[in-house]
């Protein structure tokens, strides 16, 4: 068995309709639909499941859910006029040979910490 991508990622939430809106509005991701205490987001292939936890042991937040982006100081200027709150500014966190990987780290409306990613080729 080889895995091949990941196709849906559960993000836990405290307040399922404050978080739906979250991902709808402020990032602007297609809402698939709802069911019971479940909404669903695609996002280019991967679907983000917001759930609220069934037992206590998962109510926690989640891993941290890096979205690509074409020019990061643009989506983070749109994101932050949307009310997105940032932990930090645009930044570099490596480069490898022509290539530079930048960031920028976000809190969700739950409380979970996010990035928005951006590889920019220099040569």
């Amino acid at each position: 068995m080889d895995i091949k991508n990941v196709r849906q990622i559960l993000v836990p939430v405290k307040n399922l309709e404050r978080a739906i809106h979250f991902y709808q509005v402020s990032l602007q991701l297609p809402f698939l639909f709802q069911t019971g205490n479940l909404a669903f987001f695609e996002c280019n292939g991967i679907r983000l499941f917001l759930s609220l936890p069934e037992q206590e042991q998962f109510a926690h937040p989640s891993s941290v859910i890096y979205f690509e982006v074409d020019n990061l100081k643009e989506s983070f200027e749109s994101l932050m006029e949307r009310g997105v709150t940032f932990i930090d500014e645009p930044h570099l966190i490596a480069k490898m040979g022509d290539v530079e990987t930048w960031m920028a780290f976000f809190n969700d409306s739950e409380g979970n910490t996010h990035a928005l990613m951006s590889e920019i080729h220099t040569s």
